[in-house]
């Protein structure tokens, strides 16, 4: 069973990438040529009142694209027995839904039935990166919007606490590179990451080793003093960079000097070429802006919706 899972899910893949072909940078030129200025507007709406918005809205965007695609399925509500992906256990923490709905209410009323919510979610994604000092790039559409959201795929997720091996696996079951997952795990220079996610390195890693010995002693110390063996606060944690609200190079430059958060971030420079990769992003901004544009139009153009949803939450 489990050889015949894996080969549905690679013939998926393949299936979504094909799909992707059919985005296109005009696609709403005639019929909702304001669709960029709405959603940046609604991001930018947003943002003033709340400054964790745009990692929010980044990570919504990865969470929708890993499962079925950037189909906008994450945005689904759970109805009667269906528990939809928003409310599995990988998507509890996710927030700032309301934005996308506020952009959805704008484009309905400017150009109703026209805008999928999987567009939405892209635009916003970029608009998250861009508003907080980062890149700008011009987001291919045409995307649509997927009637099936189950809170038991959301195990397909990369988690935390990943390896090198189980990171380049699920990367590379959609279709993704070494170079995307470097990339593309830049995105936690934004955001905030509860105890839970890395608690495992800083207490009883292992029978010979009370915390992982790839994470500096200094920052498991700074960890251990957020995150108390008992009673933890519900909310405790740690920013993911000193500049958890600008989107810069900053994630890099800690994973080489030991201090990321997560397995998954540290296991970057466990292999020769991931390494090396980390490295030139730590030292040139550039370069991973670059590298970050190409890997997140790629994975973005991961598509498998069949209709428009006129309200993002359910189905029509």
């Amino acid at each position: 069973m489990a050889a015949i899972a894996a080969i549905l899910s690679s013939l998926i893949v393949f299936s979504l990438a094909a799909l992707g072909n059919a985005l296109s940078m005009n696609y709403y030129q005639k019929t909702c040529p304001n669709v960029d200025a709405i959603v940046t507007k609604a991001v930018k709406s947003a943002m003033a009142q709340d400054k964790t918005v745009p990692a929010a809205l980044l990570r919504m965007h990865f969470h929708d694209c890993f499962i079925r695609g950037c189909d906008a399925s994450v945005l689904l509500s759970s109805k009667g027995k269906n528990t939809a992906e928003k409310d599995g256990p990988p998507n509890v923490s996710l927030h700032a839904f309301f934005v996308i709905d506020n952009a959805k209410k704008e484009l309905e009323a400017s150009c109703p039935g026209v805008v999928s919510c999987a567009d939405i979610l892209a635009l916003s994604a970029r608009d998250a990166v861009m508003l907080t000092g980062g890149p700008y790039w011009a987001v291919p559409k045409g995307r649509k919007d997927g009637r099936t959201s189950k809170a038991s795929e959301t195990i397909q997720l990369p988690a935390p606490t990943f390896n090198f091996s189980q990171l380049q696996k699920s990367f590379n079951q959609r279709g993704l590179s070494l170079d995307d997952l470097v990339a593309l795990s830049g995105g936690h220079t934004l955001g905030f990451a509860h105890c839970s996610s890395f608690q495992n390195r800083i207490r009883n890693f292992s029978p010979t080793h009370e915390i992982d010995p790839s994470i500096h002693p200094s920052f498991a110390a700074s960890l251990k003093s957020v995150c108390p063996a008992h009673n933890a606060a519900k909310n405790a944690g740690a920013n993911m960079d000193p500049s958890s609200t600008t989107f810069d190079n900053n994630y890099y430059k800690l994973i080489m000097q030991r201090k990321a958060l997560f397995t998954s971030d540290q296991a970057l420079i466990d292999f020769p070429k991931t390494k090396g990769l980390v490295s030139k992003f730590a030292t040139s901004r550039a370069a991973f802006y670059k590298a970050f544009v190409n890997s997140m139009i790629k994975m973005s153009s991961l598509t498998g919706g069949q209709e428009v949803r006129r309200n993002c939450r359910v189905v029509n």
